[in-house]
């Protein structure tokens, strides 16, 4: 049986990006906000919302019970001062928490991942099993010429 963890992350979240356009939405305010303090503007990506909760759903399935601080420092990035050209020492800020609890929230709904009081967000069986069926998914469509030679 192929999981999450036998499938290369970015092809495993482009298939459960394309997954949940149908059940869940994008934000309309999401066109406007940035996704952290480190960033100048607002990500250009065209389905950017889809990506980033396919990505936290992976992040909850392998680090869960995962809160939205934990989530938010992983998602951030490095911060420089109001003067870019003043030599300091490294800072990282967090990235947005409001996106990060909003795609929570739409997940939850969804039934793929509950809150464990105390504890933070776990994966739930549901959203186990669509992940593990995208991963079987992905793991198919994996071009693997190792493999071909005991064909």
């Amino acid at each position: 049986m192929v999981t999450l963890y036998d499938v290369p992350a970015d092809a495993l979240i482009e298939d459960v990006a394309d997954r949940l356009e149908d059940r869940i939405e994008e934000p309309e305010w999401m066109a406007f906000a940035k996704t952290g303090q480190t960033r100048e503007l607002p990500p250009q990506q065209d389905n950017f919302w889809y990506v980033r909760t396919a990505s936290l759903l992976r992040k909850v399935a392998m680090n869960g019970p995962v809160g939205v601080d934990r989530l938010s420092t992983e998602y951030g990035g490095r911060k420089r001062g109001t003067n870019r050209y003043v030599v300091s020492g490294k800072h990282s800020d967090t990235g947005s928490k409001n996106i990060i609890r909003t795609a929570l929230q739409q997940l939850e709904e969804e039934g793929l991942i509950r809150t464990a009081q105390g504890e933070g967000r776990v994966i739930t069986d549901e959203g186990r099993s669509f992940l593990d069926n995208a991963a079987a998914d992905v793991f198919e469509s994996l071009d693997r010429p190792e493999l071909e030679r005991y064909a």
